[in-house]
């Protein structure tokens, strides 16, 4: 084993180089535009700097208002994001609570603008089913905040006490187009009328193939259904839907019995001791209103999962409600719904990769800004990810439609340079040996581009 001499070097070196894709990406949505004429500030930081140092910060995977004291300190972040001076953390904390439901606005157009890009001329693929429709996945998670005061945390569906936020994802790649704060408490289906008003023509915006909203049960209402078909009709766009049915007190024994004793039901004998039947009719959302198919499938369990026999058969009833046409059958209905699950990553990412679970601040307003900026820097790595880590040049091989924000932070965004003036012009050195370089230098060139 080597012994190191350990000597601090005369020169800037920054294990963040991914930082100047970010300073790009803002730099052309045009953030200062966007906010500073809006809310200037007479003295002190510009809000736009508060703003660009915290999604800095969040696209690092740091939520906590302390973490800014590091770009403070580091002369390549700094201009990577175009900052004259970064603010404190105090500072960063007392703006976002001083602005509250002010930025609520215009943190979504900062993202829409984000989403709207085009690199190369190229827009940003969303990635569509291959049905042709473009999944538009509607869920709210649970996030964990016990043991804390924070206004608005209550006890959620998961058992937690904290707050359940929803969040719409447009596509297979999982573009985020909002991540709405809620307190714990709050049913998943209770006012998503209102995300519905923002989510889908935002959606019919970004992408020109048919929408597929896709939700659980938990949005099992009539009305969100009514909803969705009013939205269609009134922006003249293809709407489509598949919701999870609720039974709710179904009374499942007598359903099962009643297929058991029908003749003409075919069962599909799934493996020895299971077998299911799939089923569907037309539901009527109001009297005077158009029908939807509601497709069934009936599981019925004699032997359990381990081959044990069970004393009494064991059925499970399932259903999904959907205005989709006909030429899809029940299977294909069923297997659409279930790629909604992809979506429980997404979570994840949010929660564990962004270091998000436990937001940063007391105040809802506060938070409901940091979920709404998160979404933002949810986008701008999933952006980093796809024009860094798919080609020919990406530092990774194998195959994969998308890149975990992990992945994406790890490869790109922590990634070491040395900070160089030379000739009146300041260059970013990467390392001789960094097998990303290539893809990291093509990227920065097509954002620097204008």
């Amino acid at each position: 084993m080597t012994s190191f001499v350990i000597k601090q070097l005369p020169y800037e070196l920054s294990s963040n180089a991914g930082l100047a894709l970010v300073g790009q990406y803002l730099k052309r949505i045009g953030l200062n535009n966007l906010v500073d004429p809006a809310f200037p500030v007479r003295t002190g930081i510009a809000n736009s700097d508060i703003l660009r140092s915290y999604i800095a910060l969040l696209c690092m995977g740091k939520s906590d208002f302390e973490a800014v004291e590091a770009l403070r300190a580091s002369p390549f972040a700094l201009r990577a994001l175009g900052l004259a001076s970064a603010p404190s953390s105090a500072t960063v904390r007392q703006r976002l609570d001083a602005q509250g439901s002010d930025w609520f606005e215009l943190i979504d157009r900062i993202n829409e603008r984000l989403l709207s890009l085009r690199i190369d001329g190229k827009a940003i693929d969303f990635g569509r089913l291959e049905c042709g429709y473009c999944p538009l996945d509607i869920d709210t998670f649970a996030m964990d905040n016990g043991d804390t005061r924070k206004e608005g945390v209550g006890r959620t569906y998961a058992g937690v006490d904290g707050y359940c936020p929803l969040a719409g994802y447009l596509g297979v790649h999982g573009y985020c187009l909002q991540l709405a704060l809620r307190p714990g408490e709050q049913h998943s289906a209770s006012e998503s009328q209102y995300n519905l008003e923002y989510l889908l023509p935002l959606a019919t915006r970004l992408v020109d193939e048919p929408l597929l909203a896709r939700l659980d049960s938990g949005f099992c209402s009539r009305q969100l259904m009514l909803d969705i078909r009013q939205h269609s009709k009134a922006l003249g766009r293809t709407i489509d839907f598949i919701i999870k049915w609720n039974p709710r007190k179904t009374p499942v024994e007598a359903w099962a019995t009643r297929q058991c004793a029908d003749a003409d039901v075919i069962w599909c004998l799934a493996r020895e001791g299971k077998r299911c039947c799939v089923w569907e009719e037309s539901v009527a959302l109001d009297p005077e209103g158009p029908t939807i198919r509601r497709i069934y499938r009936l599981t019925e369990r004699t032997i359990d999962r381990h081959g044990q026999p069970l004393l009494l058969p064991e059925y499970v009833l399932d259903g999904w409600s959907t205005s989709l046409p006909g030429s899809f059958l029940p299977g294909q209905v069923i297997a659409l719904y279930e790629q909604h699950g992809t979506h429980e990553q997404f979570h994840s990412e949010f929660k564990t990769d962004m270091g998000l679970e436990r937001l940063p601040s007391g105040k809802f307003d506060t938070n409901y800004l940091v979920c709404q900026m998160a979404a933002v820097a949810m986008n701008l790595l999933r952006l980093v990810g796809a024009r860094t880590l798919h080609g020919k040049d990406a530092p990774l091989r194998h195959k994969a439609q998308r890149r975990r924000l992990r992945t994406v932070m790890q490869e790109m965004m922590y990634k070491a340079a040395r900070l160089i003036r030379h000739a009146g012009r300041w260059v970013l050195g990467l390392g001789d040996g960094d097998s990303g370089a290539s893809a990291f230098t093509r990227h920065y060139g097509e954002l620097a581009t204008t």
